[in-house]
Formats: structure tokens, C-alpha cells, sequence
């Protein structure tokens, strides 16, 4: 096994210092950071392509870097499915949520909550969003402590507050431009190396089909599979829509953008940078196997966790290059990077738009711009502390996220109860949200004291045969697995089988419908016909059409962006948004835009 050498440290330290230069940079270019717009929006101004590498960069946190080839290495590469619901989601984002958080020109995706129903749940909305989002960052840092390099943990996250507290978003997105190079760089590296090891793709190719992980279509419908086609595509889909349809740090990106079309597009193209880091991550993950399919590291108790395959490969095959590990615990951490800045970001955007702006009327614009700047860098000391405090809790901290996770479902349900239903009330919504987040929590919180049995998450075999260790050793691990199961299956509840047992996948689906039906139900028992809706909160079917006429809408929508407040009700009442008469009426609606 190799070390780190210096070469290593100084490819390190050189990713960390041009992301600190760009947030200096961008601290200083153009005339600073004026107002609090200006540094939380990017005042409005982006463009299409930096923004899309951007939301591909927090995407892509160490955990796609470690886990995703580790859950290929492990499971098959069934993963790749979810080329399908990246598709999906981006389509979902693009056309239900972007339009009307655009139109609206808001910074705090939950100040849309207040507009639509009232500022309880915005409230609401806020507190559980923060509650996720300082947990995100340390779990990524987190996985990257286990190559014991505290300064480097510390480095990055005083680098990272730095710069988003000099640079606010823009530099934030640009950061993130040069971290996707990086990320990209480390992947590749890995693939061109180990392609070379096993002398041409086709072995690896080979190696994995013989060992039973090119598992790529499994339809099995039973919803308490961990994957197969439909858990991927339903489930998935929900579950990362939370993400890029309503979360802050992905929706506050492309609200930056100059125009409606520029954002819009952003979401497309990054779609594309999500495909390929899928393909990367997949052909890292069959390279993992096809290297140590003779001897599995983690069974011959090489390294503890499944997320360190990675960096054990990495120094093995890169044992005489100095600088390649450097470049690939460079792109893990930049990876983390990315994530922890967005987290900051939103979390300034939010505090700052939910919290200080309507309590604070009196602040101009300036104060605003330099209370953003001490919430992020309050933030950033917070993420740093919480990384501490993730080391030390390990296995607690994953299952606190898991069931962070569970509150994205509630809460997509709640954006969508109020963007495509014109007559959910705030009594509504709020009892939507309440039972959809007991419920994803119940089944969230099983989930995680009775795991599912292997039966249901299907782990592939893997082999220590080629290993130089002793016999006994190899017994005891072989399968640790059905030894620890065999002790519990008596105490296991009836529900442990059946409903704790759902895909995780499927949690945030289960919270967004409930939340939506019993919304629809409760804003029906309480008047919800009755309340007169403002269009412009609601997706309407001008906002499909507008698609095809870009350069008349582009114009009309910039003025409604600074004049939204003024508008007063159209004559024309409240339109349930039911899709099913466009048809009909596009010949009508071609002239047009509004």
C-alpha cells in the first residue's frame, strides 16, 4: 500500500488555493458585493452554463465520489438506473417549480410559503431545512476524515467559509465550475489507470459480468426491495426532486440566473454533467471489482467501511505516481467542497430573507449585504464543529441523515400542494405536512433499528479466495451477514418485515402523497373552494406554452420580476391547473404570453 507523499500535499493545497483566489476575486470584481441581492442572487445575473456546472458540483458531494463505486462494487450496477430518474427529476424542476419560483422572484424558497399560505409554515418549511443542511456537509466531510487528515478537514473548511464569505454566490458557482474539473479529472484518472492495470476495458467488462454485476434490469415490483427498475425510477424521482425542485442551495443557483430561458436551460445541461458523473462513478465502480474480485478488501478487514475502497484503490494502483492519490483525495474533497459552500450560502439566504428581513425593517441594503457575510461565516464555524462532532458519532450521524432525508418528501409535498392545487389553505398544508412528516419519520425511524434482512437489499458475493490470509480468519468473514441476523430473527416485530422494510427510496415518496392527499382533503373540509388564489403563485397552463415563445417572454418576465408586487388579481378567478385542456386551447393561447 502506498502513502501520501509531498507531491500529494501540494496538489492538495494547490486545489485549495485557487478556490480561495476566485472567492477573493470575486470579493472585489465588478464593485463587490453591494447589497444583500448581489450576494446571495449573484445579483441575477448568471448565465446558464456556469450555473448548470454548479448544481452538478453540489450534487456531487465526497459522498458520489466514495459511495457511489463502492454501491456498484457491492450491489451491481442496477445504480446506473438512475440515468432515468435524473431525467425525470430535471424535467419535474424545470417545468412545475422553476417557473413559479422565477416569476415570483424570490431568494428564500420558503418565503414562497408565506406568499401562498402564511408564515407559520414558512417557518416551518425554514427550521426543518436548516435542521438537514448543517447535518449534509459533515457526514461528506465526515467521510473524508478516514484518511486521518484533520488539518486538511480544518483547511477546508476555513478555505470554503472564506471564500463564500468574501464572494457570496458567484463565487460560489465558479468555485464549483473548477471543482467539477477537478472531480472529473480525479475520476478519470482512476479509470484510465485501472483500465490499464487489467489491460483494456474488456476485462473489466468481462470480470464484471462473470461476477454477476452487470444486474442492470431487475422489475420486480415489490416496493420492499432496495433496488430494482421501480424503486429506482418512482422512488428516486421524489426523493430528488426534494432536492432540485425545492431545496434551497439548488433553487437559489438557478433563480440567480438572468433570464428565465438561462435557467431553464441551466437545469438541461446539467443533466448532462449528471449522466456522465454516473458513467464515471459506475466504471469506477466495476474497475473496484474487477482489480479485487480474487480478494475484497473490506472481507479481509483492509480497510473498515465500504466508502474507503476508493482511497484503498487509488493508493494501490498509484503507488509510483506521485500527486495521482493527491489529485483523487483532491476531487473527494472538493466534492465536499461544493456541498459545504452551497449549504452555507442557502443557510445565509435563509436566515437573512426568513429571519432578520421581516423582523428588521429598518436595515438597508448595505447592513443586509454585511449580515449576510456574518452568517455565512457563523455557518461556516458551525459546519466545522458539526465535522468534529460527525467523527465522533459515525453510525449515528448516518442514521440522523437518513431520517433528515425523510423530511425532503414532506415538504416537496407541501411546495407542490401549493403550486398545483388552487385551493389548498394554509389548514390544509400545514396538517399535510404534519402527517406526511410523523408518518416518513415512523417508517424512517423502523427502518433504522430493524434493518432490512439481506433478502431484501441483495448484496452481491464477493471473494477473499486470493488472499495470503489464514483460513480461520477467512470463516468468520465470509459472510458476517446471516451470523448476525440469525441471532435476531426471533425478536423482529411483525411490522419489521413489512413496513420497515420499504425501499429507502420510497420514504419521501410515501411523505409527499400523504402530505398531498391529506392537504387536498383538509383544505376541502375548510373552505378551500371558497378562497380566491393569486394566479401567480399557481402553475399555470401559460407557463407550458411560454416554451415555445422565448424571446417575447423573456422581456415580459423581467418586468414582472420587479413590479410582482404591485399586480393585482386577474378577472379571470382561479383556475384549477388541471393539465388535461391544453391541448385545446394552445391555437388560442400562441399570441399570447401572459
Amino acid at each position: 500500500m502506498g502513502r501520501f507523499s509531498l507531491w500529494d500535499y501540494v496538489v492538495f493545497a494547490a486545489m485549495l488555493l485557487v478556490s480561495a483566489a476566485i472567492g477573493i476575486y470575486y470579493a472585489f470584481a465588478g464593485g463587490g458585493q453591494k447589497t444583500s441581492k448581489d450576494f446571495l442572487m449573484g445579483g441575477r445575473s448568471m448565465s446558464a452554463l456556469p450555473v448548470a456546472l454548479s448544481l452538478t458540483a453540489s450534487f456531487m458531494s465526497a459522498v458520489t465520489v466514495l459511495g457511489t463505486p463502492a454501491e456498484i462494487y457491492r450491489y451491481g450496477a442496477i445504480f446506473c438506473i438512475f440515468a432515468i430518474t435524473y431525467a425525470l427529476v430535471v424535467l419535474c424542476s424545470a417545468e412545475i417549480f422553476l417557473p413559479v419560483f422565477y416569476r415570483l422572484g424570490i431568494t428564500s424558497t420558503y418565503e414562497y410559503l408565506e406568499l401562498r399560505f402564511n408564515k407559520y409554515l414558512r417557518l416551518c418549511g425554514t427550521t426543518l431545512y436548516t435542521g438537514i443542511v448543517i447535518y449534509a456537509p459533515a457526514l461528506a466531510l465526515n467521510q473524508v476524515t478516514g484518511f486521518d487528515l484533520w488539518g486538511a478537514v480544518v483547511a477546508t473548511g476555513v478555505v470554503c467559509t472564506f471564500y463564500c464569505t468574501l464572494g457570496g454566490l458567484k463565487a460560489v458557482v465558479w468555485t464549483d465550475v473548477f471543482q467539477v474539473g477537478i472531480m472529473v479529472a480525479g475520476f478519470s484518472s482512476v479509470i484510465i489507470r485501472a483500465v490499464v492495470v487489467q489491460e483494456g476495458i474488456g476485462h473489466i467488462v468481462n470480470d464484471s459480468y462473470h461476477g454477476g454485476r452487470l444486474n442492470f434490469w431487475d422489475f420486480n415490483p415489490n416496493p420492499l426491495q432496495r433496488h430494482t427498475f421501480w424503486t429506482i425510477v418512482i422512488g428516486g424521482t421524489f426523493t430528488w426532486t426534494g432536492i432540485y425542485g425545492v431545496n434551497q442551495s439548488q433553487v437559489q443557483r438557478y433563480i440567480a440566473c438572468k433570464s428565465r430561458f438561462h435557467a431553464k436551460m441551466s437545469l438541461y445541461i446539467n443533466l448532462v454533467g449528471l449522466w456522465a458523473i454516473l458513467v464515471c462513478a459506475t466504471l469506477c465502480g466495476l474497475s473496484l471489482y474487477s482489480i479485487y474480485k480474487e480478494c475484497d478488501p473490506w472481507s479481509a478487514k483492509q480497510v473498515s467501511a465500504l466508502d474507503q475502497l476508493m482511497p484503498y484503490l487509488v493508493l494501490d494502483i498509484f503507488k509510483d505516481f506521485p500527486g495521482m492519490p493527491g489529485l483523487f483525495v483532491a476531487s473527494a474533497y472538493s466534492g465536499t467542497l461544493s456541498t459545504v459552500s452551497s449549504s452555507i450560502n442557502a443557510l445565509a439566504a435563509v436566515t437573512v430573507e426568513d429571519l432578520v428581513r421581516p423582523h428588521f425593517r429598518s436595515l438597508s441594503e448595505k447592513k443586509l449585504s454585511w449580515i449576510s457575510m456574518g452568517m455565512s461565516l457563523f455557518y461556516g464555524g458551525v459546519c466545522i464543529a458539526m465535522a468534529a462532532l460527525a467523527s465522533l458519532m459515525g453510525a449515528l450521524l448516518q442514521a440522523a441523515l437518513s431520517i433528515f432525508g425523510m423530511v425532503g418528501g414532506p415538504l416537496l409535498g407541501l411546495f407542490a400542494l401549493g403550486i398545483l392545487c388552487s385551493f389548498a389553505n394554509g389548514i390544509g398544508a400545514f396538517v399535510g405536512l404534519v402527517t406526511g412528516f410523523v408518518v416518513s419519520l415512523w417508517v424512517g425511524i423502523g427502518s433504522q433499528i430493524y434493518p432490512p434482512l439481506p433478502e431484501r437489499t441483495l448484496p452481491l458475493p464477493l471473494s477473499t479466495d486470493g488472499c495470503n490470509i489464514s483460513i480461520s480468519s477467512n470463516l468468520t468473514t465470509a459472510n458476517p451477514l446471516t451470523t448476525i441476523f440469525s441471532t435476531q430473527a426471533p425478536e423482529r416485530p411483525v411490522l419489521a418485515d413489512r413496513w420497515y422494510s420499504l425501499s429507502y427510496l420510497y420514504f419521501s415518496t410515501l411523505g409527499t402523497l400523504i402530505t398531498i392527499v391529506v392537504g387536498m382533503i383538509i383544505s376541502l373540509l375548510t373552505g378551500g373552494l371558497k378562497q380566491n388564489t393569486d394566479r401567480k403563485f399557481l402553475l399555470t397552463k401559460e407557463d407550458f406554452l411560454s416554451n415555445f415563445s422565448r424571446s417575447k417572454l423573456d422581456t415580459a418576465e423581467k418586468v414582472v420580476v420587479l413590479s410582482w408586487k404591485t399586480s393585482t388579481n386577474t378577472a379571470e378567478g382561479t383556475d384549477n391547473p388541471a393539465f388535461s385542456h391544453i391541448e385545446m386551447d394552445v391555437a388560442s393561447d400562441k399570441n399570447k404570453t401572459f
